[in-house]
């Protein structure tokens, strides 16, 4: 017999199984081809057969492939029938794989239990009967088959029961979710200051329809807006109802419609409602109606006005500041004036009087000027950690006599409340400010009460940043604030008093002073029951000094005979600037003058050495005084300097120099030579450390 090529059927059945049906797989074992060959001639209907001569390659075969039924020689070279058999049993992939022994030997009863035992279902001896070799082979190729195809029909059930179920899961998660959603819209819509709602396009404009959005918008539910046709337009108010109707008879003509008006709710009050919608064509059989969304806009609204007040008083403050400035300018080179005539010449009695009358004209115009400077935030703090509890014994001393006997005055603060960081000389006289104005509010009598309680605040609100603070209340049994006026109080020059009575700067300056100082100022206020003024002031975050005296020192000056300082005065304002030198010159100081910033840099630039002190303004085109006086110090770090200025910008007057007095117009001939010579004491420790 020709030798047949190793794996050769195989190969063959493998080419024929790509192009039919896949068909069942025998394996046969044997160590002599010949036998393999008749093998593959006898089966090759029943199934693909697959050639192995040795129990190694079946093992290799067994672990890349199944198989319905193996053909297995008992005696083989290397591993024998028994054990190939035994370890096909082993592999849970192939033990119930049925083993059909092939022997030419061994018909012993013995032998064949062995096979039995090792795995085997039958025997077929050598040489064998084709038919009976396809016979008992085709037997458990059906069965493999039939196995196969219940397993697919499993499988298939299996994977439509599957498909059923994921189906059914699938429809019940979309059910789930669909309610979920329409779950969080509903809430998301209760939660929204917002109603849907569809009207009648004729008046009076009936409700049809109405989201529940609106029991939370009005305290009405919708069945008490769509029973009755007139409900809507009969709460809303008068003077806006006309406009209201108005721009939903439009809607016809335009299309769509926008309307805000004040309506009441259940509770008695009128809120503002936004209203804006379009008009349905009827498309869809049913009459023409009116579609449109409520929004309620109250809180937006009330916001707004406070933005619009805040920008308003923000703007008053600018122009007061501004005018405040020029207003000190004047009232300076006044003063300077009347100081320059009273030295110049002797005057009479009647001409004393009349520059003393000048001169407490132009100090109360500095005074308001002061209160100007308050209520825009631009006047000089000193800020310090106190007590509250120290102001008690001034404020019982300086307020309680002048109340009169038909008002009460109550301090109640003690130590318990925190300290505050804040000018005590300004509080004092903001303090003194509100008792006075509670006490023109109760004609008849009754109680001032100064209390105070710590506060903190978890986040930034309206008017104050979150931190700790402590809030001061002036309480009255007074006449109280009308509400239609309580957000004017605090602008300046606004007063209900009689002409004469008051000059309305007393509440914007309190109110300057406090934003100045981080805190605010509030008011509660009700008709007929009094008035509650809360200063609220930020916390310290030191403890205040224990209190110390200080020596006064003041700053005469020195005899003629020992020489004057040479100054160089700058300053934009020529009456005041010559009015100042003319003093400075009469009382044997050298003064050269700069006009401005610029025209003074030259002048120091040009003669360092020629000026012992810097007098410059502050404001001043282009140059300020602060930028002066850095300019000098880089040629000479020691040079005395001090600055006059109409107005305290505290974010760039703070930045001057340490060592560099501050003054304010106007100012007083001897406050002027006061800070001269503080400038030159100051500079003489620096002198000493330097040699």
């Amino acid at each position: 017999m020709q030798k047949l090529p190793r794996n050769r059927a195989r190969k063959l059945e493998v080419v024929q199984s790509a192009q039919a049906p896949a068909r069942a797989r025998i394996l046969a074992v044997d160590d002599d081809e010949r036998n393999l060959l008749a093998i593959s001639e006898v089966l090759a209907t029943t199934g693909d057969v697959i050639c192995a001569q040795s129990g190694e390659e079946a093992l290799r075969y067994l672990l890349k492939e199944d198989f319905a039924v193996i053909l297995l020689d008992v005696l083989m070279p290397g591993i024998d029938g028994y054990e190939t058999a035994s370890l096909i049993r082993q592999r849970e992939q192939s033990k119930r794989t049925p083993i059909i022994f092939l022997t030419a030997i061994n018909k012993e009863e013995a032998h064949m239990l062995r096979g039995y035992d090792a795995g085997a279902v039958d025997y077929v001896f050598k040489p064998f009967d084709p038919i009976m070799l396809r016979s008992k082979v085709a037997v458990f190729v059906e069965l493999h088959e039939k196995t196969l195809e219940i397993q697919r029909k499993a499988a298939a059930e299996q994977g439509l029961l599957a498909q059923a179920l994921q189906a059914q899961k699938d429809k019940l998660e979309a059910e789930r979710a669909l309610r979920s959603s329409e779950e969080r819209q509903d809430a998301i819509l209760r939660s929204l200051p917002v109603c849907f709602h569809a009207r009648a396009a004729e008046p009076p404009f009936a409700a049809r329809f109405v989201t529940k959005g609106v029991e939370r918008l009005t305290g009405f539910s919708p069945d008490d807006l769509t029973s009755d046709p007139a409900f809507g337009l009969s709460r809303v108010h008068p003077e806006d109802r006309s406009r209201l109707e108005q721009a939903l008879l439009q809607a016809k003509n335009t299309g769509f419609y926008t309307c805000e008006f004040r309506w009441m709710c259940a509770d008695g009050e009128y809120r503002i409602f936004l209203d804006q919608g379009v008009m349905s064509d009827g498309s869809d059989g049913n009459k023409p109606e009116i579609l449109g969304t409520l929004l309620d806009v109250t809180e937006r609204r009330g916001l707004e006005d406070q933005l619009l007040q805040s920008q308003r008083l923000d703007a008053i403050g600018k122009l007061t500041g501004g005018l405040a400035h020029d207003f000190n300018n004047l009232l300076a080179a006044i003063l300077s004036g009347l100081g320059l005539l009273e030295r110049r010449g002797t005057l009479d009695d009647q001409a004393r009087q009349v520059v003393d009358l000048m001169r407490r004209s132009a100090k109360q115009g500095a005074d308001l000027v002061t209160r100007m400077l308050a209520f825009s935030r631009r006047q000089t703090l000193r800020p310090e950690a106190m007590r509250l509890a120290a102001l008690g014994d001034t404020m019982n001393g300086l307020v309680a006599p002048v109340l009169g006997g038909l008002i009460r005055f109550d301090w109640q603060i003690d130590d318990a409340v925190w300290p505050v960081h804040v000018d005590a000389g300004q509080l004092e006289l903001a303090l003194m400010n509100l008792v006075f104005n509670a006490r023109d509010a109760m004609p008849s009598g009754g109680t001032i009460t100064v209390q105070a309680q710590n506060h903190t605040v978890g986040s930034q609100s309206e008017d104050v940043p979150a931190g700790d603070y402590v809030v001061v209340t002036v309480k009255d049994t007074g006449s109280g604030i009308a509400p239609d006026i309580l957000a004017k109080v605090v602008e300046p020059f606004f007063t209900t008093k009689p002409v004469g009575k008051g000059t309305g700067l007393g509440l914007s300056t309190v109110y300057g002073f406090m934003k100045q100082s981080g805190g605010t100022l509030r008011i509660e206020s009700a008709v007929d029951r009094g008035t509650a003024m809360q200063l609220w002031l930020p916390r310290s975050v030191e403890e205040p000094a224990s209190p110390s005296l200080e020596a006064d020192i003041g700053h005469t000056l020195p005899d003629a005979s020992a020489g004057r300082p040479s100054i160089l005065l700058i300053d934009d304002s020529n009456v005041l600037r010559q009015l100042t030198a003319e003093s400075l010159r009469q009382r044997g100081f050298e003064v050269t003058c700069a006009g401005g910033g610029a025209e003074a840099l030259a002048m120091i630039e040009r003669t360092p050495g020629q000026f012992d002190v810097i007098v410059t303004d502050f404001a001043m085109p282009l140059v300020t005084g602060v930028d002066v006086i850095r300019f000098a110090r880089n040629l000479r770090s020691d040079w005395p300097a001090v600055i006059i200025t109409g107005y305290a910008d505290a974010d760039d007057i703070a930045d001057r120099p340490a060592d560099v007095p501050l003054l304010g117009k106007p100012f007083r001939d001897k406050d002027l030579l006061d800070s001269i010579f503080l400038a030159i004491a100051n500079a003489e420790p620096q002198k000493i450390k330097a040699g």
